[in-house]
């Protein structure tokens, strides 16, 4: 993956030193836009089944699914903005969310799943957002960036639980 760095200064804008070297700050920018990329089409897959779901569950999950993808959606921003304030470049075409990402694409409209399939897909998802957070996390412990640490264990307490209150509803 290429990571673009802005850390070039333009005018009197001195170069980054927040006690990381430029090295890991890539190597954790690199991760977060894997992050980032899993975290949004979790997002958009969440929002399409919103928008989608039918049959016996559907007001509860209608319901569900759009507290999921409203809590997705302010969450991608901090996660931009992490990879922003390390100086890279955030991710923010579909092209480079489909390069990024571990979560396959759901098909559309003419093909959605019903609500149990949905529900599935979105407990997989979640684990897949999870998993990559914990790669992110470990490579940010490892270089002492304790904010991007935060980030990922709020992270990873939200796709878990999801995952675990969407299992629910399928034993």
């Amino acid at each position: 993956m290429e990571t673009k760095s802005v850390e070039t200064p333009t005018g009197n804008a001195p170069d980054i030193d927040i006690g990381i070297s430029g090295g890991d700050r890539k190597k954790i920018a690199e991760g977060l836009a894997r992050f980032l990329s899993d975290s949004f089409t979790l997002y958009l897959k969440t929002h399409n089944f919103h928008w989608n779901v039918t049959g016996s569950m559907f007001n509860t999950l209608h319901t569900m699914f759009e507290g999921q993808y409203n809590e997705q959606w302010m969450a991608l921003d901090e996660t931009a903005e992490r990879m922003r304030a390390l100086g890279f470049n955030a991710p923010g075409s579909y092209a480079e969310f489909i390069r990024l990402t571990s979560i396959p694409e759901e098909p559309g409209l003419s093909d959605t799943a019903d609500w149990r399939e949905m529900v599935r897909q979105l407990v997989v998802g979640n684990e897949a957002v999870a998993r990559t957070a914990r790669k992110v996390l470990k490579t940010a412990d490892d270089a002492g960036d304790d904010p991007t640490v935060d980030l990922m264990t709020q992270r990873l307490q939200v796709h878990e639980k999801n995952a675990w209150m969407l299992r629910s509803l399928l034993q």
